[in-house]
Protein backbone atom coordinates (compact mmCIF):
# COMPACT_ATOMS: atom_id res chain seq x y z
CA UNK A 1 0.00 0.00 0.00
CA UNK A 2 1.25 3.37 -1.02
CA UNK A 3 0.00 6.86 1.04
CA UNK A 4 0.20 10.16 -0.02
CA UNK A 5 0.50 13.07 2.33
CA UNK A 6 -0.87 16.33 1.44
CA UNK A 7 0.96 19.71 1.91
CA UNK A 8 0.22 21.45 -0.91
CA UNK A 9 -1.84 24.41 1.10
CA UNK A 10 -0.87 27.95 1.82
CA UNK A 11 -2.08 27.75 5.79
CA UNK A 12 -3.49 31.55 5.62
CA UNK A 13 -4.48 30.95 9.01
CA UNK A 14 -1.22 30.32 10.09
CA UNK A 15 0.76 33.08 8.91
CA UNK A 16 2.78 34.74 9.68
CA UNK A 17 4.38 31.37 10.21
CA UNK A 18 3.93 30.24 6.95
CA UNK A 19 4.93 33.41 5.00
CA UNK A 20 8.66 31.84 4.88
CA UNK A 21 7.83 28.40 5.62
CA UNK A 22 5.88 25.61 4.93
CA UNK A 23 2.78 24.55 6.92
CA UNK A 24 3.83 21.18 7.15
CA UNK A 25 7.54 21.97 8.18
CA UNK A 26 6.31 24.36 11.44
CA UNK A 27 7.97 22.24 14.25
CA UNK A 28 5.77 19.97 17.47
CA UNK A 29 8.49 18.78 19.79
CA UNK A 30 11.47 19.98 18.19
CA UNK A 31 10.64 18.40 14.31
CA UNK A 32 8.28 19.14 11.30
CA UNK A 33 4.56 18.34 11.89
CA UNK A 34 4.75 16.20 8.73
CA UNK A 35 8.27 14.15 10.25
CA UNK A 36 5.54 12.98 12.69
CA UNK A 37 3.47 11.48 9.56
CA UNK A 38 6.61 10.17 8.20
CA UNK A 39 7.65 7.82 11.09
CA UNK A 40 4.43 6.78 11.79
CA UNK A 41 3.51 5.70 7.80
CA UNK A 42 7.23 3.65 8.54
CA UNK A 43 6.29 1.99 11.39
CA UNK A 44 3.11 0.56 9.93
CA UNK A 45 5.06 -0.46 6.99
CA UNK A 46 4.11 2.14 4.30
CA UNK A 47 7.21 3.04 2.86
CA UNK A 48 6.49 4.58 -0.80
CA UNK A 49 5.67 7.75 0.63
CA UNK A 50 3.52 10.56 -2.18
CA UNK A 51 3.77 13.85 -1.05
CA UNK A 52 2.41 16.97 -3.31
CA UNK A 53 3.70 20.36 -2.76
CA UNK A 54 2.70 24.08 -3.99
CA UNK A 55 3.57 26.70 -1.86
CA UNK A 56 7.40 26.85 -1.09
CA UNK A 57 7.19 23.32 -1.79
CA UNK A 58 11.20 23.21 -2.65
CA UNK A 59 11.68 23.51 1.08
CA UNK A 60 9.82 20.63 1.71
CA UNK A 61 12.01 18.35 -0.80
CA UNK A 62 15.00 19.51 0.58
CA UNK A 63 14.17 19.32 4.05
CA UNK A 64 12.99 15.84 3.75
CA UNK A 65 14.99 14.53 0.42
CA UNK A 66 14.75 10.80 -0.92
CA UNK A 67 13.11 9.72 2.84
CA UNK A 68 16.13 7.25 3.39
CA UNK A 69 16.67 8.88 6.71
CA UNK A 70 13.34 8.03 7.67
CA UNK A 71 13.45 4.64 6.18
CA UNK A 72 10.92 5.41 3.62
CA UNK A 73 11.16 6.49 -0.11
CA UNK A 74 9.65 9.59 -1.06
CA UNK A 75 8.50 10.83 -3.89
CA UNK A 76 7.01 14.31 -5.05
CA UNK A 77 4.13 15.99 -6.83
CA UNK A 78 4.70 19.72 -7.76
CA UNK A 79 1.53 21.99 -8.14
CA UNK A 80 2.01 25.11 -9.32
CA UNK A 81 -1.00 26.42 -7.18
CA UNK A 82 -2.49 23.63 -4.67
CA UNK A 83 -5.04 22.02 -6.63
CA UNK A 84 -6.93 21.06 -3.70
CA UNK A 85 -7.35 17.84 -2.81
CA UNK A 86 -8.87 15.70 -5.81
CA UNK A 87 -7.07 17.80 -8.18
CA UNK A 88 -3.74 16.96 -6.03
CA UNK A 89 -4.24 13.16 -6.24
CA UNK A 90 -5.28 13.13 -10.03
CA UNK A 91 -1.81 15.29 -10.49
CA UNK A 92 -0.01 12.76 -8.41
CA UNK A 93 -2.02 9.36 -9.83
CA UNK A 94 1.01 8.55 -12.02
CA UNK A 95 3.25 8.40 -8.52
CA UNK A 96 0.02 6.28 -6.42
CA UNK A 97 0.13 3.27 -9.08
CA UNK A 98 1.79 0.31 -8.95
CA UNK A 99 0.55 -1.34 -5.75
CA UNK A 100 -2.93 -1.78 -6.32
CA UNK A 101 -5.88 0.40 -6.27
CA UNK A 102 -6.03 1.80 -2.82
CA UNK A 103 -4.00 4.08 -0.92
CA UNK A 104 -4.11 6.05 2.13
CA UNK A 105 -4.08 9.53 2.67
CA UNK A 106 -3.14 11.59 5.18
CA UNK A 107 -3.15 15.21 5.66
CA UNK A 108 0.31 16.80 6.35
CA UNK A 109 -0.76 19.56 9.23
CA UNK A 110 -2.40 16.78 11.64
CA UNK A 111 -0.79 15.71 14.89
CA UNK A 112 -2.22 11.99 15.50
CA UNK A 113 -1.36 8.62 17.42
CA UNK A 114 -3.20 6.77 15.05
CA UNK A 115 -1.92 3.25 13.87
CA UNK A 116 -2.06 3.53 9.93
CA UNK A 117 -0.77 -0.21 10.39
CA UNK A 118 -4.61 -0.67 11.67
CA UNK A 119 -5.72 0.25 8.30
CA UNK A 120 -4.83 -2.68 5.78
CA UNK A 121 -7.32 -5.10 6.40
CA UNK A 122 -9.94 -2.00 5.01
CA UNK A 123 -7.88 -1.21 1.92
CA UNK A 124 -7.82 -4.99 1.39
CA UNK A 125 -11.66 -4.97 1.20
CA UNK A 126 -12.18 -1.79 -0.77
CA UNK A 127 -9.85 -3.14 -3.14
CA UNK A 128 -11.64 -6.39 -3.43
CA UNK A 129 -14.90 -4.63 -3.62
CA UNK A 130 -16.32 -4.49 -7.87
CA UNK A 131 -17.08 -0.44 -7.44
CA UNK A 132 -14.72 1.66 -5.86
CA UNK A 133 -15.25 3.40 -2.64
CA UNK A 134 -13.41 4.67 0.73
CA UNK A 135 -12.86 4.47 3.91
CA UNK A 136 -12.53 8.09 6.20
CA UNK A 137 -11.60 8.03 10.11
CA UNK A 138 -13.78 9.87 11.89
CA UNK A 139 -13.32 12.05 15.27
CA UNK A 140 -15.30 13.43 17.97
CA UNK A 141 -16.72 17.25 16.65
CA UNK A 142 -14.28 20.22 17.83
CA UNK A 143 -16.38 22.89 19.64
CA UNK A 144 -15.82 24.74 16.54
CA UNK A 145 -17.50 22.14 13.92
CA UNK A 146 -19.88 20.85 16.21
CA UNK A 147 -22.24 19.62 13.53
CA UNK A 148 -19.80 17.48 11.94
CA UNK A 149 -19.10 16.45 8.51
CA UNK A 150 -20.67 13.28 7.92
CA UNK A 151 -22.76 10.26 10.13
CA UNK A 152 -21.40 6.99 11.02
CA UNK A 153 -23.43 4.05 12.56
CA UNK A 154 -22.00 1.42 14.48
CA UNK A 155 -21.39 -1.27 11.12
CA UNK A 156 -19.13 1.46 10.05
CA UNK A 157 -21.35 2.50 7.34
CA UNK A 158 -21.00 6.37 6.68
CA UNK A 159 -23.82 8.51 5.21
CA UNK A 160 -24.54 12.06 4.28
CA UNK A 161 -25.24 13.79 7.27
CA UNK A 162 -28.95 15.28 6.00
CA UNK A 163 -29.65 11.65 5.01
CA UNK A 164 -28.21 10.12 8.09
CA UNK A 165 -30.81 7.47 10.07
CA UNK A 166 -31.37 8.83 13.27
CA UNK A 167 -28.81 5.97 15.07
CA UNK A 168 -26.03 7.17 13.25
CA UNK A 169 -23.38 9.89 15.15
CA UNK A 170 -22.56 13.10 12.98
CA UNK A 171 -18.51 13.25 13.53
CA UNK A 172 -15.75 14.90 12.01
CA UNK A 173 -13.61 13.67 9.16
CA UNK A 174 -10.02 13.14 10.48
CA UNK A 175 -7.99 13.76 7.33
CA UNK A 176 -7.04 10.19 7.29
CA UNK A 177 -8.59 7.52 4.66
CA UNK A 178 -8.45 5.32 2.08
CA UNK A 179 -9.38 5.77 -1.67
CA UNK A 180 -9.80 3.65 -4.86
CA UNK A 181 -7.78 5.42 -7.38
CA UNK A 182 -10.53 4.55 -9.75
CA UNK A 183 -12.56 6.83 -8.05
CA UNK A 184 -10.31 9.42 -10.07
CA UNK A 185 -10.81 8.84 -12.97
CA UNK A 186 -11.59 11.06 -15.84
CA UNK A 187 -9.73 14.09 -13.79
CA UNK A 188 -6.82 14.84 -15.65
CA UNK A 189 -3.26 15.92 -14.35
CA UNK A 190 -3.58 19.62 -13.22
CA UNK A 191 -7.11 19.99 -13.14
CA UNK A 192 -8.10 21.79 -9.60
CA UNK A 193 -11.18 20.12 -7.84
CA UNK A 194 -11.87 19.48 -4.61
CA UNK A 195 -13.03 15.93 -2.85
CA UNK A 196 -16.44 17.48 -2.04
CA UNK A 197 -18.39 15.91 -5.23
CA UNK A 198 -16.69 12.06 -4.94
CA UNK A 199 -17.76 12.22 -1.17
CA UNK A 200 -21.22 12.71 -1.83
CA UNK A 201 -21.58 10.42 -4.87
CA UNK A 202 -19.72 7.44 -3.32
CA UNK A 203 -21.46 7.51 -0.22
CA UNK A 204 -24.79 8.18 -1.54
CA UNK A 205 -23.74 4.91 -3.72
CA UNK A 206 -23.07 3.10 -0.51
CA UNK A 207 -19.74 2.28 -1.54
CA UNK A 208 -18.27 4.71 1.59
CA UNK A 209 -17.34 3.26 4.60
CA UNK A 210 -15.56 4.58 8.47
CA UNK A 211 -14.30 3.82 11.52
CA UNK A 212 -14.53 6.43 14.51
CA UNK A 213 -11.10 7.19 16.32
CA UNK A 214 -11.00 8.67 20.29
CA UNK A 215 -6.55 8.83 20.12
CA UNK A 216 -4.67 11.89 20.57
CA UNK A 217 -5.32 14.00 17.08
CA UNK A 218 -4.99 17.62 16.59
CA UNK A 219 -6.24 19.46 13.23
CA UNK A 220 -3.04 22.39 13.62
CA UNK A 221 -4.76 25.57 12.53
CA UNK A 222 -3.59 29.16 14.14
CA UNK A 223 -0.33 29.97 15.67
CA UNK A 224 -1.92 29.43 19.04
CA UNK A 225 -2.90 25.74 18.52
CA UNK A 226 0.66 25.41 17.05
CA UNK A 227 2.15 26.83 20.52
CA UNK A 228 -0.04 24.81 22.56
CA UNK A 229 0.42 21.51 21.03
CA UNK A 230 3.77 21.97 21.41
CA UNK A 231 3.69 22.77 24.74
CA UNK A 232 2.06 19.47 25.64
CA UNK A 233 3.86 17.57 23.33
CA UNK A 234 7.12 18.48 24.88
CA UNK A 235 5.57 18.17 28.35
CA UNK A 236 3.99 14.81 27.17
CA UNK A 237 0.61 15.30 27.46
CA UNK A 238 -0.67 15.29 24.02
CA UNK A 239 -4.48 15.91 23.86
CA UNK A 240 -7.06 13.17 22.31
CA UNK A 241 -10.11 14.60 19.88
CA UNK A 242 -12.97 14.77 23.00
CA UNK A 243 -10.24 17.83 24.29
CA UNK A 244 -8.97 18.79 21.47
CA UNK A 245 -7.35 22.54 21.86
CA UNK A 246 -10.09 25.32 20.60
Amino acid sequence: MKAMIFAAGRGERMRPLTDATPKPLLTVGGKPIIVWQIEALARAGVTQIVINHAWLGAQIEATLGDGSAFGVHLAYSAEAEALETAGGIAHARALLEGAGNVFLAVSGDIFTDFDYATLRAQAERLAAQPAPGMHLVMVPNPAFHPTGDFALDTAGRLFLRDAAPASAEALTFGNIALYDLRLFDGIAPGTRMALTPLYQRTIAAGNASGERFDGVWENVGTPAQLDALDAEVRAGHARSPGSRIA
